[in-house]
């Protein structure tokens, strides 16, 4: 039973040097970005990807909060994805066609664009 215990042990230490990253949970949204998630998974998801360097239409969104403060000068990232919903053709990024839909301001209420931009921003 002794040996068995260590073995045990031993083989529990060597899975936790063998030098891998852990996991790290994904952070719980706000109720607030819980539904702009949901929001995007309804309206955008099928033309954005939220995984790095993979476009399905448009760009990938992964890091998008990161990076929408500085697409448009004297535009914040609340700003600027916010324009980019209700006025795709106001900047396109560049190497990408003015392909995204016009009418999320009719859409989407006020609320839920809010929401979807709460959930961009967690985005970074």
């Amino acid at each position: 039973m002794r040996l068995w215990l260590l073995f045990i042990t031993a083989l529990m230490l060597m899975a936790a040097c063998r030098g891998e990253t852990p996991i790290e949970p994904t952070p719980s949204l706000d109720p607030l970005a819980a539904k702009g998630k949901q929001i995007f998974n309804q309206n955008c998801a099928t033309c954005h990807a939220l995984s790095p360097d993979t476009i399905i239409v448009g760009p990938s969104l992964a890091g998008i909060a990161s990076r929408a403060g500085s697409r448009l000068p004297d535009t914040d990232a609340r700003q600027y994805l916010g324009l980019s919903i209700l006025k795709p053709d106001a900047y396109l990024v560049t190497g990408f066609s003015d392909t995204m839909p016009r009418d999320f301001g009719k859409k989407l209420t006020g609320e839920e664009l809010d929401a979807l931009v709460a959930f961009l921003l967690t985005l970074k």
